[in-house]
């Protein structure tokens, strides 16, 4: 993922079930679509399709 930086304040939240959401502005810094489906992919990935 991000190698040895850490995560920051804006980079994900909390769902109501307690799941960590990545934020768009994660995945920017990490460069990459991972084609998991993200919610907040900047990459337009939709795995539905």
């Amino acid at each position: 993922m991000l190698g040895d930086q850490t995560l920051e304040e804006g980079d994900f939240y909390l769902s109501p079930e307690g799941y960590k959401v990545f934020t768009e502005q994660y995945h920017r810094k990490r460069g990459y679509c991972c084609q998991s489906g993200c919610r907040h992919c900047p990459y337009g990935f939709d795995k539905t399709k």
